[in-house]
């Protein structure tokens, strides 16, 4: 069990896949941010946790069921020739469920115009219900958690590397939650560029499940360029407001 210790490839395999987890699990944040912010404020902190729990949960368990994981590359059925196996299937079911859960969301925020709903106010309790919250939480959980183990398994040969590499990402995960969530909220353009991300991640889902593959890091300079411009969006905006307090 511990033979991998010894193995310099097994460490370097550890500390790659552990900065792709964290990669990865950005997508997860993201989203859970946006989420949570459906709830009222008292009630945010404790969803994230939960949900970023369940996160842990949910790779632990796939984890530890390789042998269902391998399954899930098995052929299943075939539509239009081409072969759809239990993996394609959840990929595909998955990027469906970002992007008509991100669209929704970007409409939400298109036509909402109360001011009482501006970032700085206070979140209306009632806005979205706890427990289906939760249920919503989990699924998300479950796309982000298979696409997060198959990308271990492929990676990784020992299971203890792929454990430590899953649970230092999601402790990650937990200690920043928090802050980005708070960052995303002061600045709501940032809110709207994540959604998009959102829409640019499903369509690689399902395009992925339909076996068309789009290299992640063809998807993540993207994801960086935009936030780097969008950044700079930010430090325009902020110097041209103080322009106008002083003068």
């Amino acid at each position: 069990m511990f033979d991998w210790i010894a193995d310099p490839q097994a460490w370097m395999a550890l500390a790659t896949l552990t900065a792709l987890e964290i990669v990865l699990g950005i997508d997860n944040i993201i989203f859970l941010t946006i989420l949570v912010q459906r709830l009222p404020r008292e009630h945010q902190r404790s969803a994230r946790l939960i949900g970023l729990s369940l996160a842990l949960i949910l790779r632990l368990v796939l984890l530890a069921s390789l042998a269902w994981i391998v399954k899930l590359t098995a052929e299943l059925f075939t539509v239009l020739g081409q072969g759809i196996s239990g993996r394609d299937l959840v990929l595909i079911l998955g990027g469906l469920f970002l992007l008509v859960k991100a669209t929704m969301e970007i409409g939400h925020e298109m036509e909402e115009t109360d001011p009482a709903h501006l970032p700085d106010a206070p979140v209306p309790p009632g806005r979205a219900s706890y427990p289906l919250m939760l249920v919503q939480i989990a699924l998300l959980d479950l796309v982000f958690s298979l696409d997060s183990v198959i990308t271990a398994v492929g990676m990784a040969d020992h299971l203890p590397v792929m454990i430590i590499a899953v649970v230092i990402a999601i402790l990650f995960m937990m200690a920043f939650a928090g802050s980005v969530g708070e960052f995303i909220t002061r600045h709501p353009s940032l809110k709207m560029l994540a959604l998009a991300f959102l829409v640019l991640i499903g369509t690689a889902l399902v395009a992925d499940g339909l076996e068309f593959h789009i290299p992640k890091g063809y998807i993540y300079f993207a994801m960086a360029f935009s936030f780097a411009v969008e950044l700079l969006n930010q430090r325009v905006r902020a110097r041209r407001a103080r322009r106008r307090g002083s003068s």
